[in-house]
Order: C-alpha cells, then structure tokens, then sequence
C-alpha cells in the first residue's frame, strides 16, 4: 500500500510531463492516421511535424505551430521555384541547384532560427521528385499538405487533451524560484558570523540563473496565450519583474558580505541577523506555497518587525563606533548591507501585493469552474 502511495505521488508530481507525453502519443496516432485517410504521399511529415509542434505548454505550441509552418511554406514556394525555374539535366546540375537552395536559406535560418524548416522543406522539395518521379509543384504542394496536416492534428491536440496552460506552470516556476532565492540569501546571511560555504552558494546560484531563464521562456509563452485569449489571469510582468529584482537583491547582498562582519559587531548583529533570516526566508517560501496552491498571500508583518530590529541594532552600532577604526571597504560593506536589506524589503512588499493578485485570480477561476 505504501508503495503505492509512493508510487502515485511521484507521478503525481510529475503530471505536466506525463500530460505532454500523452498529447505528443495522440498526436502522432491521430497525425498518421488522418494522413493515411487523406492518401498523402509521406504521412512520415505529418507525424514528425505534429511531434514537432506538440509542445509543454499551449502557449509554446501556438509559436512552434506559426514559425515551422511559415518556414514550410517559405522553404516550399522557394525550392519549388528553383526547380522549376531553373530545369536541370544531371547529378552536376541538380548538385548546383542543391547548393542554391540550401546556402540563401541556411543564412536566414542563422539569423532567425524560427524558419530553420525552411531549409529542410526546400531540400524536399527538390530531391523527393527525383525519387518518386514527380514534378516539383506536385512535391512543393504535397509537403506543405503533410506538414499542415501535422501541424493542426498537434495544435488540437495541444487545445482538447489534457491541455497545459503557461499561466499555471509560471505559478510552479516562480515558486521554484522563490524558495532558491531564500535558501541563497539563508546562505549569505549566515555567512556574516560563520563564514560562507561557497560550494553549496555556487550551486544555489547556478540553479537561480537555469530557473530565471526557464520562467522568463514561460512568462513569453503565457503572454502570448494571454494575447490570444486562450487563458485568463494576471499579467505575468509584475510577478517576473518582482522575481528579477529579488535575485538582484540576493546579488548586492552577496558582494557586500564576501567576508564575515568584525567581531565585535558580530556579537552585537547576530541575533537581529538570525531575525531576518529567519523572517525573510520563512515569507519567501510562503510565498512560493501560495503561488503553488492558489492560497493567500503569507502574512509580511514578520519581515517589517524583523528589519526595524536590524535597523535599530545598526543604529546602536554606530552611535557606539564600532566600525570606526575599520578598513574602508569594511564599512562600505556594512552600509552597503542595509542599504540592500531595505531594497529587498520594498520588493517583498511588491510580491506581497503580485501573490494577492496571483492567489485572488486563482480564487475567482475556481469559483468559475465550480459554477
């Protein structure tokens, strides 16, 4: 039984890439056999191309869908010109022609990697005439036939099977994000009194950077749903514009404590250290499990008490001349961290007020499924 149980939670939490295994499966099915009834030269094209443009997400599907589309047609219309155009007579002949399909075309795919199926397409139209003996308007017209036929199986499939919008993943991907951010900045806060374990920081922050990259690629994809009125909910820039800055944030803060603080403002700024720590790390998570779930934003009132700590015990540590005497870049980097601290806490409030927006849409989106 509890293998079981174990068993299903980890597909569970594995859903999205077994929906799109699931998508990409019917489509390929519904591909060959719609081109098999339609009789099409190669039903081979419309089960790559549906392969091709069934994507994770509906929002990646639509730009998959558009650019290997309007590649094939561009590739079709300009190899099918070449060689009708340009009629040749033996292997040499087709060779040139070959060569004056593929260069022009593999220069535009260099510049917009979006038409890269221009090239392809181009190839075929050209060569599959001299296996099949066909001529190339016949060829220009049955691989566009293919691909189209492709291209709409995997697109409604990406619509009408277990359709994966954008709009959630992002809520998956900033979360991920969030709970990064706050393992990072747990680090970095810590290593004022103990010194850091840069091993594990590196790691945490290559795994920031991967993250930041993969969120903005949905946010673009859930902007273009959004766009085409295929989903609903808040803009996604303040939420990737909050993220983004927060990662800043865990920037400043990591230059300004590359080495622990003086002893004896150690002692007097570790306990108000932990407090922040411990307040800040505790509301990102939060934050990050109510992107998840939909739920309410976490309480922030922690975070604000926690820093007018810190920024009373700073004050005491100046009026007291405890970084007199210091190096320069010892103090710089002292006021450089609270000078971050209070930046990072203007854009909590912001996240604070994104995860309301986010948690009310999700709310509202419910109350509409449960109508």
């Amino acid at each position: 039984m509890a293998l079981a149980k174990e068993l299903f939670d980890r597909i569970r939490s594995r859903r999205t890439q077994l929906g799109l295994a699931i998508r990409v499966t019917v489509a390929a099915t519904a591909a060959y056999a719609l081109a098999t009834a339609l009789h099409l030269l190669l039903p081979l094209w419309a089960v790559l191309t549906s392969l091709i443009v069934t994507q994770m997400s509906v929002g990646r599907s639509l730009k998959a869908t558009r650019d290997y589309m309007l590649g094939t047609i561009g590739g079709a219309i300009y190899g099918g010109a070449i060689a009708i155009l340009i009629p040749y007579s033996s292997e040499a002949g087709l060779l040139g022609l070959l060569v004056l399909s593929v260069a022009p075309l593999a220069f535009i795919a260099a510049i917009n990697p979006s038409l890269s199926a221009a090239t392809v397409t181009a190839v075929i139209v050209l060569l599959v005439p001299t296996m099949h003996h066909s001529d190339p308007m016949t060829s220009a017209i049955d691989r566009v036939s293919e691909v189209g036929v492709g291209a709409v199986t995997g697109l409604l499939v990406s619509f009408l099977v277990l359709p994966s919008r954008a709009v959630r993943q992002i809520r998956a991907s900033a979360a991920i994000l969030l709970e990064l951010i706050a393992d990072a900045f747990t680090e970095l806060l810590a290593g004022l009194t103990r010194g850091r374990d840069n091993d594990a920081l590196h790691r945490i922050q290559d795994g920031i950077g991967t993250a930041m990259v993969g969120m903005n690629a949905i946010g673009a994809e859930a902007e273009r749903e959004r766009a085409a009125r295929l989903s609903s909910g808040p803009d996604t820039g303040p939420l990737l514009r909050t993220v983004l800055r927060l990662r800043h944030d865990v920037v400043m803060i990591g230059r300004a404590t590359v080495v622990p603080l003086p002893v004896e403002v150690q002692m007097r700024l570790a306990a108000p250290l932990t407090e922040v720590s411990t307040a800040i790390a505790r509301f990102l998570r939060s934050a990050a499990s109510a992107l998840r779930e939909g739920a309410g934003a976490p309480p922030i009132h922690p975070v604000h008490v926690a820093l007018q700590h810190y920024a009373e015990a700073v004050a005491a540590v100046r009026q007291d001349g405890l970084i007199r005497g210091h190096p320069g870049d010892t103090a710089e980097r002292f006021f450089a961290l609270g000078f971050s601290l209070e930046q990072m806490h203007q854009n909590l409030c912001d996240l604070d007020r994104v995860v309301g927006e986010w948690s009310e849409a999700a709310a509202g989106g419910q109350a509409k499924l449960a109508e």
